[in-house]
């Protein structure tokens, strides 16, 4: 990990980073000068993409914090405010799904899957928008699903806490777009190259021209994209899939 810096650098902070989309993120905007405050449940397991930001000359921090307790996010934020700097672009990235059917679907199970896809952002965008209310600008961007917008057979648990998450995010963004901060809803649908996914369907893989799957890089082009734009024409929804996605 890196030393702490002075309170005048520009933080990232990713919840739910790690070898897809949210590390992509952090490593994204580390590539622009920010500094990468990265968070997991298990933080030792982000040493690799701190020496590989540090490594390409950025800077980043690694936690250890579980999304589904207030008081972990809430303290999360507060450190990160107090000794390394202001979190100018906050990403809720952490998602679980859980496949049951509706008659058979433990309450534990679904209750899980909507703490860490809804409970966290909530959480999370709460924190991160009372300092930037006061400071009068931030970006806030959360990482939607296809089941933001369906629902379907035993996704019950993730389709409801998808949608959920997406009216969080249109409610934080009407009103804290005339504050000057962005909020972003960004829809993922399709499979990631991931190394998970690689091993759960490896026909897409095979079937699939190379950038037939999403990358996660040219995911967190978009997430920087999105931060860069002008308030004038601000994005708060964009979907995102391989053109060779069915839809």
């Amino acid at each position: 990990m890196a030393e702490e810096g002075n309170t005048s650098e520009k933080v990232v902070l990713v919840i739910g980073a790690g070898v897809a989309t949210g590390g992509s993120v952090a490593k994204r905007f580390a590539r622009e000068g920010f500094v990468a405050c990265m968070a997991r449940r298990q933080g030792d397991k982000l040493d690799g993409l701190i020496r590989q930001i540090e490594d390409a000359g950025g800077r980043a921090f690694g936690f250890s914090c579980d999304a589904t307790v207030e008081e972990q996010v809430v303290e999360l934020v507060e450190r990160i405010e107090r000794d390394i700097g202001p979190i100018e672009v906050a990403c809720y990235n952490a998602a679980v799904g859980a496949t049951h059917s509706i008659t058979e679907f433990p309450a534990d199970a679904y209750e899980r899957v909507w703490r860490i896809n809804t409970f966290g952002a909530f959480v999370m965008g709460r924190e991160v928008s009372r300092r930037m209310v006061e400071r009068g600008r931030g970006t806030i961007l959360f990482t939607g699903a296809t089941s933001a917008l369906r629902g379907k057979a035993g996704l019950a648990a993730f389709a409801g806490s998808k949608h959920a998450l997406r009216a969080l995010s249109e409610s934080m963004a009407r009103e804290l777009f005339p504050k000057n901060i962005h909020v972003a809803h960004i829809i993922i649908d399709g499979p990631i190259d991931t190394p998970l996914i690689r091993r759960r369907m490896p026909q897409v893989f095979e079937d699939r021209p190379d950038d037939g799957v999403l990358a996660p890089d040219d995911i967190a082009e978009t997430y920087w994209t999105v931060h860069c734009q002008p308030r004038s024409a601000w994005l708060h929804e964009t979907q995102l899939r391989p053109w060779v996605e069915p839809w």
